[in-house]
């Protein structure tokens, strides 16, 4: 199944995709504008990379899990996405793909990390199915 994971931010949104639910590669972040430059590129990667799935991290457990599902619920109406969506718990997971580029690569705000936090969500999900 191919799948698009996304690390929603208030600045950039990481992306991900899967098509045979073993092999996860991060795809170039979206820098956020404004919520309708961001959704309409969103929705442009899901249709271009056919995806049959979407899965969206969300930290599970605190105090903002509630919060941040509306927050998701209300991107992907402006999405537009009617596929099926999944939630899947992102915690840390920015703090795990800073690790993984340590000595890598010289950090930058470019969307790198998240689109790597969106790997490891996605990496996390299929590793549940």
């Amino acid at each position: 199944m191919r799948i698009i994971a996304i690390d929603l931010g208030l600045k950039r949104i990481g992306l991900a995709y899967s098509a045979d639910n073993s092999v996860v590669t991060p795809l170039t972040a979206v820098i956020r504008k404004n919520r309708d430059q961001a959704s309409a590129a969103v929705k442009a990667i899901i249709d271009e990379w056919d995806a049959e799935a979407v899965v969206i991290g969300i930290p599970m457990g605190g105090s903002s899990e509630e919060e941040m599902r509306r927050r998701v619920e209300h991107f992907m109406n402006l999405v537009a996405y009617d596929g099926p969506l999944y939630i899947q718990d992102e915690s840390d997971s920015s703090l795990e793909a800073e690790e993984r580029m340590k000595g890598t690569m010289r950090y930058k705000r470019d969307g790198r990390v998240d689109s790597l936090a969106a790997m490891i969500i996605l990496e996390r999900y299929l590793g549940h199915l």
